[in-house]
């Protein structure tokens, strides 16, 4: 019997999944926002994946359920997993990854190392938060942010009063880090973990712009905390399938878990082409409980840059014959996504024996495409 997997959303990441999918021979469908999704190859119904009817619709038809986004409402994952629909990761695992504040706690519960942080319910809160942090703190809302949307750096309540009035934030230590890494893990239900070797991601304007594989001065102490913090958080949360966990090197030799993601990851695109198993393969192994592949790298080193907003004019694929021509040993991976200003519409990855080639290269492909 052929094998199905159904993924909640059309954006790159559900893209991504479908080369691993042909290969292993299974059969991937996707539920699209749109007709024009980055993932339009493999979207068997288009739909709102707010519409509990239409989730239901689509779980029907695969074996299955995974996510390109953690957006999906809880009240719609428990209404699947009621129907005995397998959701992968479940409910209770993405829950941590769809409200800050809860992740906090959790984390906090199970003994994470994560920066000091309180709830703030009133502005009286965060008052008292920034008078015992130097007044200063980051102010995070609970639920929606990412790349850098939802975050600001505050020095006083008034500066979050709007954001305030919507609902409770979360305030955190404004954390003094040295540089922020990514440790990826997968998980699948029978419990078997792999990690893949930490990385370094470069930040711009709270968008990840490069990522080097592996962190570099990271051998020993810092990866080896790394991959026991990631796969204690994949293990205690009871996540299944590839789980991001974004970390901060402090200036004072910590390492404190920042984010979370429960499916593949920005951080892990370089996989692709750089380690024997892909995020993406890994990621389908795992929520069909299929045994999970190596994560050895294929070499020394791969710098993964992202391309952010796309060419003014033309597409990306007007740019190809000159990236290629002066860059042959890139590798370029387009989203189908129109270009607009700081939209990731594609990357480009390089590997080989040496970092300052690799990084070279892959950033001068990647000027290809500005």
């Amino acid at each position: 019997m052929k094998l199905s997997v159904g993924v909640v959303g059309g954006g790159q990441l559900a893209r991504m999944m479908i080369p691993a999918a042909i290969e292993l021979g299974i059969d991937i469908k996707v539920l699209a926002e749109a007709e024009n999704a980055s993932a339009r190859q493999a979207a068997t119904m288009v739909g709102d994946y707010r519409d509990e009817a239409t989730v239901l619709a689509f779980a029907e038809t695969v074996d299955v359920v995974t996510f390109d986004h953690e957006h999906v409402p809880q009240s719609i994952l428990r209404a699947l997993v009621d129907r005995g629909v397998a959701v992968r990761p479940g409910p209770h695992a993405l829950l941590y990854a769809q409200d800050k504040l809860l992740m906090r706690e959790r984390l906090t519960e199970l003994g994470m190392p994560v920066p000091d942080w309180t709830r703030v319910r009133v502005p009286e809160d965060l008052d008292r938060f920034l008078a015992d942090h130097d007044g200063r703190a980051v102010v995070k809302t609970p639920r929606g942010g990412y790349d850098g949307k939802g975050v600001r750096v505050v020095t006083s309540s008034a500066e979050a009063a709007d954001w305030l009035a919507e609902g409770e934030l979360l305030a955190e230590e404004a954390v003094d880090f040295r540089r922020e890494l990514a440790q990826l893990v997968a998980r699948r239900p029978s419990g078997e973990m792999v990690a893949w070797p930490v990385v370094e991601t470069v930040q711009r304007g709270g968008v990840c712009a490069e990522v080097v594989a592996p962190a570099p001065r990271a051998v020993g102490r810092v990866a080896d905390l790394a991959g026991d913090i990631a796969l204690a958080v994949a293990e205690g949360l009871d996540v299944t399938g590839v789980l991001a966990v974004e970390l901060f090197e402090t200036t004072d030799e910590r390492v404190l878990v920042n984010e979370l993601a429960m499916r593949p990851h920005n951080s892990g695109h370089w996989t692709i082409d750089g380690s024997t198993t892909s995020q993406f393969e890994q990621h389908l192994r795992a929520v069909l409980d299929l045994p999970l592949g190596a994560t050895g790298s294929r070499e020394p080193w791969s710098v993964m840059v992202n391309i952010l907003g796309g060419p003014v004019s033309g597409t990306l694929a007007d740019r190809y014959a000159a990236a290629m021509g002066e860059q042959p040993l890139a590798k370029i991976h387009a989203y189908g996504k129109d270009p607009r200003p700081g939209r990731k519409v594609g990357h480009v990855t390089v590997s080989g024996p040496e970092l300052d080639d690799v990084a070279y290269r892959a950033r001068a492909a990647a000027a290809f495409f500005e």
